[in-house]
C-alpha cells in the first residue's frame, strides 16, 4: 500500500508540474477539422485528430506550398508542436509573409524551423525565399548586419548527436522561441540552432504562422499539439530561469586573470530556485534575485545581491548554458557589462563555470 502511495503521489507531482509548465499556452488546432488554417485542401486534411499534409507522385507538387493559419501574426513567442514525417521534407513557417497564391496553394517566405525524414536539416533555422540557411543544425551564428550571412559564434550540441535523438517516422516534439532577434530551435528537449539576426532591414520581427509541404518525392507530414504562448520580457526570462532551478557548484573560477585554486571552490555552492538565489561560500551566505535576457548576444543576467544592511547591489553580467553547464562571466567591481567570456587583470570580472550537481 506504501508503494501504491508513493507511485500516486509521483503520478500527481508529473501531472501537476506538466500542468504547470504548460500555463499561457492556447492551442492552434481544435483537433477536427481546418478552422482558423487556409491552404490547398487537395493536400491538407485532418487524421485522427493531425493536421496531414500529403503529396502524390500524380499530380506532382511544383512549388513549395503551406497551410497558413489565420488567427494573427506571430512575433515574441513560444511554440511547441508534434511531428511526424514519411519522406520528403517540412518544417513550420514564423514571422513570415504570404508572398502569392501559387497554382496548388499559397507561397510563404521567412524563418523556418525545418524539418525532414533524411538527416541534415531537422532543426536548421532556413529563410524560405529568403537568405537561405542562417544555422546549421548544432551551430549558434550570429546574421551580420552588413552582409546579412551567418558568422558561427559557437555550437548547441553535436548535429550527430542531436539526429540520432529523432525518431525516424515517429513523433517528434519541436520546440521555437522567438524573442526579439533571438531565435532558438529544440527538438526532443535538445536544443538545435542558437541564432541573433542583426541585418535590422531583413530581421523579421512578426509575420504569419504556417505549415509547410515540400517539393519532391511524395511524402506524409502529421502535425499535432500545436500550441503558442505569448511571450514578454518577464515571462521569457521566468520561462529560462526554470532550466536554471538546482544546485550548482564551480569547476573553474578566474577573478582578475587569476585562477582560484582547487580547495577554494570546493567550499562554494549556488543554489537557484526560479528567481531566486543563495550563494554558500564556506559559512558565508549571500541572497538575491536573478533576471536574464536572453534575446541579448551574450545573453545577460542580472544579478540584485542583499547586502547584510537589507542594501541591494545590481552585478551585471553575461551567461551561456549548454547542458548542464552554466558558465557566467560577472562584472563584480560593478563595471559596465562583460562583453565576452574572459577575465583580465584588473578588469574587476570574474568568470565562473558551473557544473549542475
Amino acid at each position: 500500500m506504501k508503494k501504491l502511495f508513493a507511485l500516486s503521489a509521483c503520478v500527481c507531482a508529473t501531472l501537476v508540474a506538466s500542468a504547470a509548465d504548460e500555463i499561457g499556452f492556447k492551442p492552434l488546432f481544435n483537433g477536427k477539422d481546418l478552422t482558423g488554417w487556409s491552404g490547398n485542401l487537395d493536400l491538407w486534411s485532418v487524421e485522427d485528430g493531425t493536421i496531414q499534409g500529403i503529396t502524390k507522385a500524380d499530380p506532382k507538387l511544383t512549388h513549395n506550398t503551406f497551410l497558413v493559419w489565420t488567427n494573427g501574426d506571430v512575433a515574441d513567442f513560444e511554440l511547441r508542436f508534434s511531428y511526424k514525417i514519411v519522406n520528403g521534407n517540412s518544417g513550420v513557417q514564423y514571422r513570415s509573409k504570404v508572398l502569392r497564391q501559387g497554382a496548388q496553394g499559397p507561397i510563404v517566405g521567412g524563418y523556418q524551423a525545418d524539418f525532414e525524414a533524411g538527416k541534415t536539416y531537422s532543426g536548421i533555422l532556413y529563410e524560405e525565399q529568403g537568405r537561405g540557411i542562417l544555422a546549421q543544425r548544432g551551430q549558434k551564428t550570429v546574421i551580420e548586419a552588413a552582409t546579412g550571412k551567418p558568422k558561427v559564434t559557437g555550437s548547441v550540441g553535436d548535429t550527430k548527436e542531436i539526429q540520432a535523438q529523432i525518431k525516424h517516422e515517429e513523433w517528434n516534439e519541436y520546440v521555437i522561441i522567438a524573442k526579439g532577434n533571438h531565435v532558438q530551435h529544440f527538438i526532443n528537449g535538445l536544443q538545435t540552432v542558437d541564432v541573433t539576426d542583426e541585418q535590422e532591414a531583413k530581421a523579421p520581427k512578426s509575420g504569419v504562422l504556417a505549415l509547410q509541404i515540400h517539393v519532391g518525392p511524395p511524402m506524409n507530414v502529421q502535425f499535432k499539439n500545436l500550441r503558442i504562448k505569448t511571450l514578454g520580457k518577464d515571462s521569457a526570462s521566468a520561462d529560462t530561469l526554470k532550466k536554471f532551478t538546482g544546485k550548482w557548484a564551480p569547476t573553474e573560477i578566474t577573478m582578475n586573470g587569476t585562477p582560484v585554486e582547487r580547495e577554494q571552490l570546493d567550499a562554494i555552492l549556488l543554489t537557484i530556485d526560479g528567481s531566486k538565489y543563495t550563494s554558500k561560500v564556506g559559512d558565508r551566505l549571500t541572497e538575491g534575485t536573478l533576471t536574464v535576457d536572453e534575446s541579448k548576444s551574450p545573453a545577460s543576467m542580472d544579478v540584485v545581491r542583499t547586502k547584510s544592511d537589507g542594501e541591494k547591489a545590481t552585478i551585471p553580467a553575461i551567461y551561456e548554458m549548454k547542458g548542464d553547464t552554466l558558465v557566467v562571466c560577472y562584472a563584480f567591481s560593478g563595471g559596465e557589462r562583460p562583453k565576452e567570456f574572459k577575465s583580465e587583470t584588473e578588469s574587476g570580472v570574474l568568470l565562473v563555470t558551473y557544473r549542475r550537481e
